[in-house]
């Protein structure tokens, strides 16, 4: 091995690494990464994280060959999210990963950051002012067609709702409007994925939506004003996928987003912290039955 490409040899300080801003291709390859690591992302994610803002990705390079990486993507002036913090194996405790973090850091600068960690990182978030508001459990199981999909509630595809009327919705599941994720989010090809909305009389009571990923299908985000109508969406994008493993992120804290998912004969594979260095942002937890991803929150 040459002491170019040696991680023995790597420092912080040497000038040989640099981070510099991704572009699409490099997202695509952090979350290769990411599904190395067991994170399972979907199979088109890079193009919806990387629309929502393209300056918030950096990638890590040790003489041009990506080692690391990190997104911090602000979502306007007042809040931000980290995720895709990655150094690969051989480049680990180096002193390069909080090189990486410093520069997702600084980008986001005085805004309200959020990320979801894993738990034996806590002591390390918070020494980087992090709290801890909440904890997301994974919860996975097979896909099955009920006989009463919707029970009753009108279930709309999302291309046939006003994009404004999910945007009102969204924003109110959300800690801020986010319109060009949402867009790029609900628009993915429909043979990997799917979005759906429960209506009342014209008005959005649950939005949610399924993608395929390396190993299964994801539901998120799974926003419902109640049980009943989460039961129905989760049930209605199920349902195109029947027999097949599907996963599910719920916030620990809504108690019904729980019972929804042992309902569904779903059990718990893990959990994240959910962090911010501020105040926790005003979302109603008890209508979110499953978050939209870990990477951008």
């Amino acid at each position: 091995m040459s002491p170019v490409s040696d991680p023995s040899r790597a420092t912080p300080d040497d000038f040989r690494f640099d981070i510099r801003r991704m572009t699409l291709p490099d997202v695509e390859t952090a979350l290769e990464w990411a599904a190395s690591e067991g994170w399972n992302p979907g199979l088109d994610d890079a193009a919806s994280l990387f629309a929502t803002d393209p300056r918030g990705f950096f990638m890590g390079t040790w003489d041009g060959e990506p080692i690391g990486c990190i997104s911090a993507v602000a979502y306007g002036d007042a809040f931000g999210f980290i995720g895709l913090y990655i150094v690969r194996p051989e480049w680990r405790c180096k002193g390069l990963g909080i090189r990486l973090w410093n520069e997702g850091m600084a980008y986001l600068g005085a805004r309200n950051i959020g990320l979801d960690g894993v738990l034996a990182q806590q002591p390390n978030y918070r020494k980087s002012g992090f709290a801890l508001a909440d904890r997301n459990v994974r919860y996975e199981g097979v896909a099955s067609v009920d006989d009463e999909l919707a029970d009753g509630i009108a279930i709309a595809d999302a291309p046939n709702v006003t994009f404004e009327r999910l945007l009102d919705y969204d924003a109110r599941m959300f800690a801020c409007p986010r319109a060009v994720f949402l867009r790029a989010w609900l628009s993915r090809p429909r043979a990997h994925a799917r979005a759906c909305a429960a209506l009342d009389d014209g008005a959005v009571r649950g939005l949610a939506a399924i993608r395929l990923r390396r190993n299964g299908h994801k539901i998120g985000p799974l926003f419902a004003d109640d049980l009943p109508i989460a039961r129905a969406l989760y049930r209605t994008l199920v349902s195109g996928v029947p027999g097949e493993r599907v996963f599910l992120d719920v916030p620990e804290s809504n108690s019904a987003a729980v019972a929804l998912a042992m309902e569904h004969d779903m059990r718990s594979e893990f959990e994240t912290a959910r962090m911010y260095t501020r105040a926790e942002p005003d979302v109603p937890l008890a209508r979110v039955f499953g978050v939209t991803t870990f990477e951008l929150g």
